[in-house]
């Protein structure tokens, strides 16, 4: 994922809400709450997109607590099986969750920093094999992946990936597929 402004990755990445709770009293701002007071009291609990904890965090405003799709339960599952978490149920819309993962490490101190940091090079070292495996099966079967049962296997796979996960079996199931046509073209020349 790209840190760029005009990144359509990263600005879904920072739309992601996590739990803040604030240390101070927050005059007038109590709409971010969606209730009806019209300050947001000290200790009161508040799902806020990234970019605007951002902002609270590091003015010391608010804390936060580590959102549940990097909550120990999901490391738990990742160390047993990465290849069988279906990243993209974790964070919802896009799929986005090493994008978001890259986002809270920034909010982190250096020890929980790393500690994410190899969660998710560990996650997306265990899990690239079987993304191109599985791109290069699912390209040698054909159009759709088959069609059938087999297209239906293709298309359960790439929804379990995470966004950055299905970019990378597509170009793998293209190259694949256009090593393929290659292999086919050269073999006709020979004959």
């Amino acid at each position: 994922m790209e840190d760029d402004y005009y990144s359509i990755d990263s600005i879904l990445s920072e739309n992601q809400k996590i739990r803040c709770t604030f240390k101070v009293d927050i005059p007038d701002m109590g709409h971010l709450d969606g209730g009806h007071e019209r300050d947001i009291k000290a200790q009161s609990k508040v799902q806020l997109p990234l970019w605007l904890a951002f902002i609270l965090i590091y003015s010391d405003y608010a804390d936060f607590t580590i959102p549940s799709p990097f909550s120990s339960r999901v490391r738990n599952a990742l160390n047993a099986e990465a290849k069988s978490v279906r990243l993209s149920a974790l964070v919802g819309a896009g799929g986005l969750w090493y994008g978001f993962g890259k986002i809270i490490m920034r909010l982190l101190d250096d020890v929980p920093a790393n500690e994410m940091s190899e969660l998710l090079t560990k996650t997306f070292r265990n899990r690239l094999v079987e993304v191109i495996d599985q791109a290069q099966h699912f390209a040698a079967l054909g159009p759709a992946g088959g069609g059938g049962q087999s297209g239906d296997a293709a298309l359960t796979f790439r929804e379990g990936l995470e966004m950055s996960e299905r970019e990378l079996f597509t170009l793998a199931q293209e190259s694949a597929k256009k090593t393929k046509q290659w292999y086919e073209a050269t073999d006709r020349l020979r004959r």
